[in-house]
């Protein structure tokens, strides 16, 4: 990777170079590292940052100005990791109306005598009825989140690896029932992330209406891709219009805008506070959009590469490998 394009005149990343892992200033093909400056009170890691983001957010703008270019040494070479490390991870599931319609029609099968159009209609119906009630959010695990360019180890018993290219809000203050018309002020700023799924295991087979097991499903090594960078939320201070991209091997699966979002980003950030209390750091995915294998027909296979993007954040790389 010799050049990280995002909005904004820099974005919070974390390298390596040498075995050191360090979080970073990246200004799109250069590094600034933050683990020697006073500026900032010598982080280890980004969490140490996002602890302080109010206070650190001004002095990060003077590095990014002041700092000799003698100081900044080219990302070519440097291995980019995740650019958060969070103590929690909140996952919004079936929160795009085109998606859950493909859900709908795609588990239809025509024993209650409808038509498929007829399913694709009464789900429409119910999209505005879902906003009187909570979004739909589960917990995932910090471990399964892996760096934007590292493989994607598909488990040798999973069946139905399939991909969810979500937006995710990294949040930089602590919160606690917080309003939606406040809830963007706890934002840091924003991250890819591809919230990996093994669909086969999201009911369990014995007893399925214990509900979805998603630690089971979501939550195997490398599959949360995360990165390339956090990007203030101020350089994108509108969520409600991004575009959202995933290709596989060059072939687009996933393009949609977070406007067919049923639930907008604040309105989640809030839930989430009501129910647990937020801390800096903190990841919480919005959902992903229609375009999922399933739909297509087509899930992961080793060799399989996926090129990721969200307007203003970056481009994730991974290639799918086999577990050994």
């Amino acid at each position: 990777m010799t050049s990280i394009e995002h909005a904004g005149a820099w974005a919070l990343g974390r390298v390596e170079e040498a075995g050191r892992v360090f979080p970073a200033l990246i200004a799109h093909d250069r590094v600034l590292d933050l683990s020697v400056r006073d500026e900032v009170g010598r982080p280890r890691g980004a969490l140490e940052l996002l602890d302080r983001w109010d206070e650190v957010l001004p002095a990060l703008d003077v590095l990014t100005a002041n700092a000799n270019r003698s100081e900044w040494r080219a990302l070519a070479g440097l291995r980019v990791h995740s650019p958060v490390e969070p103590r929690q991870v909140f996952q919004a599931g079936a929160n795009y109306r085109t998606h859950v319609i493909d859900i709908a029609a795609a588990h239809h099968d025509g024993s209650d005598g409808r038509t498929v159009e007829q399913v694709r209609a009464d789900a429409a119906a119910q999209m505005d009825d879902r906003l009187k009630f909570p979004p739909y959010v589960f917990t995932g695990m910090p471990s399964a989140i892996c760096g934007p360019y590292d493989d994607v180890v598909l488990p040798f018993d999973g069946e139905k690896p399939d991909w969810e290219l979500e937006l995710a809000a990294v949040v930089g203050r602590p919160a606690r029932r917080i309003s939606p018309d406040r809830a963007l002020d706890v934002v840091a700023g924003w991250v890819i992330v591809n919230d990996l799924t093994l669909r086969e295991r999201i009911f369990g087979r014995d007893m399925p209406e214990l509900g979805a097991d998603w630690l089971a499903a979501k939550n195997s090594p490398t599959f949360l891709p995360a990165g390339p960078v956090l990007v203030p939320r101020r350089e994108v201070p509108d969520p409600s219009d991004l575009r959202i991209t995933l290709r596989l091997n060059g072939e687009v699966m996933q393009d949609e805008s977070t406007k067919d979002m049923i639930f907008d980003v604040a309105r989640i950030v809030a839930h989430c506070s009501t129910v647990a209390a937020l801390m800096p750091g903190d990841l919480v995915l919005t959902g992903s959009p229609a375009g999922n294998g399933m739909a297509h027909g087509r899930l992961l296979r080793p060799g399989d590469v996926m090129d990721s993007t969200i307007t203003g954040l970056g481009v994730q790389r991974n290639t799918c490998v086999a577990e050994r």
